[in-house]
């Protein structure tokens, strides 16, 4: 694969060229809406024939030689693949890539919030082929903890079975739009209402033929922490043989006081759960200041973290799909699909940036009222999430929301990813 940053004075029709690409495909890949116009540093995903790859670390006595020999490939590839390094000088704890000759294999979840069903089912047919599950964001449930259905989910569950995608029960604590703490701390608090909770859940998986079922209880009540516990073990128990998919926020520590994470006992969660979706975004949040929605740094900590206390074969990471759209200085927020963000740098005119280190691109523009600060994601900084699910050998990743639109993320899976159904 390539990627190519438009410099000044780039045109598609050089790049096109260059590449020899058309410039149909290029437009496609990469959902460009004005095919006359394209910003400097704007990165666009370029395909080719070339092996996906991995990324190393070097370890003492390590050679290229070695490499090839462990990896099934010619020196030359990983000397291609690594243009910038100097062959004879490697040195512990660099990173290099591997090319491979078989892909990466992941277990990926798509969220839906299924607004409108006729869209829903638009998104889905179009990404379906490239997610293992579907958490469809449809359900909540009472004071007493009886759980009912907000938003409708039969025709997103009967499509996701006939893709091959197993469709889970996602349940949130939501009153109206917002999580209520409230709401998740009276229920897991009262054993009779757990045991509500617990019993309407399972019946409704049953009637609606899930497979499992995508917990998402968010700003529990840390006194309520080992009551999650409590109710996550009996939740299994009830389910049998249906998938327990556990959301949790991310942290690089445990604080058991603290509001957001000190619900989540990764260690105690990561025994109960099936899979433990770890949500490394919202780095930058709305009404927060402007900051990288899922920097890679960040993301490496809180990998790094969890693996100490849940086993990588149950762990998946969250991709965001999304951007965000400061006002400043008011930090007033919008959010926007990592698409809608590219194409409006461009319809803006102005040139994208790139944070080396949080490996995020943003950007600035201005209206006559006011000056916006952008940060989203591209092909560049969703090629380092990958390269460091593989390097760390988790399960997989989640995707909020497959409604939003990203191309190039599902090209690039289509040609250097296995999907494992």
């Amino acid at each position: 694969m390539a990627i190519h940053i438009v410099q000044p004075g780039d045109s598609l029709w050089e790049i096109s060229r260059n590449y020899n690409v058309t410039i149909q495909t290029i437009v496609a890949i990469n959902g460009i809406q004005l095919r006359d116009r394209i910003v400097p540093g704007l990165a666009l995903y370029i395909p080719d024939e070339s092996f996906p790859f991995t990324m190393y670390e070097i370890n003492a006595g390590d050679t290229l030689w070695s490499l090839a020999q462990r990896y099934n490939i010619d020196v030359t590839n990983i000397i291609a693949a690594n243009r910038e390094i100097d062959p004879n000088r490697l040195f512990v704890g660099q990173l290099i890539r591997i090319p491979l000759r078989r892909r990466l294999s992941l277990q990926t979840l798509g969220f839906i919030v299924p607004y409108s069903t006729e869209q829903s089912l638009v998104a889905l047919n179009q990404v379906g082929e490239y997610l293992t599950y579907i958490a469809i964001v449809s359900y909540s449930f009472t004071d007493e903890g009886w759980a009912y259905r907000r938003l409708m989910d039969i025709p997103i569950i009967e499509r996701a079975k006939q893709l091959g995608i197993k469709p889970l029960l996602m349940i949130r604590n939501m009153v109206g739009d917002n999580f209520s703490p409230e709401l998740v701390g009276n229920v897991l608090a009262n054993p009779m209402y757990r045991r509500n909770l617990i019993a309407s859940i399972v019946n409704l998986a049953s009637q609606f033929g899930y497979n499992g079922v995508s917990i998402d209880f968010e700003f529990i009540p840390p006194p309520q922490r080992y009551d999650f516990i409590t109710f996550l073990n009996d939740l299994k128990a009830a389910l049998g043989n249906r998938i327990l998919h556990v959301n949790v926020h991310a942290k690089t520590e445990d604080i058991p006081t603290n509001r957001i994470i000190g619900a989540y006992d990764y260690l105690e969660i990561g025994k109960v759960a099936d899979i433990v979706a770890v949500m490394t975004m919202d780095y930058g949040y709305p009404t927060g200041p402007p900051n990288p929605v899922s920097p890679l740094w960040w993301m490496e900590d809180v990998v790094q973290y969890s693996l100490n206390l849940i086993n990588a074969s149950k762990l998946q990471v969250a991709f965001p799909l999304y951007g965000y759209d400061w006002r400043l200085p008011d930090n007033a927020t919008t959010a926007l699909s990592v698409l809608s963000a590219q194409n409006l740098a461009i319809s803006e005119g102005v040139p994208i940036q790139y944070d080396q280190i949080a490996e995020t691109p943003y950007y600035f523009y201005r209206t006559e009222t006011a000056e916006y600060a952008v940060w989203f994601e591209d092909i560049r900084s969703f090629l380092n999430k990958y390269q460091l699910v593989s390097r760390y050998n988790l399960l997989g990743v989640t995707y909020w929301q497959i409604q939003f639109d990203f191309p190039q993320n599902w090209v690039f899976i289509d040609r250097n990813i296995i999907v494992v159904k």
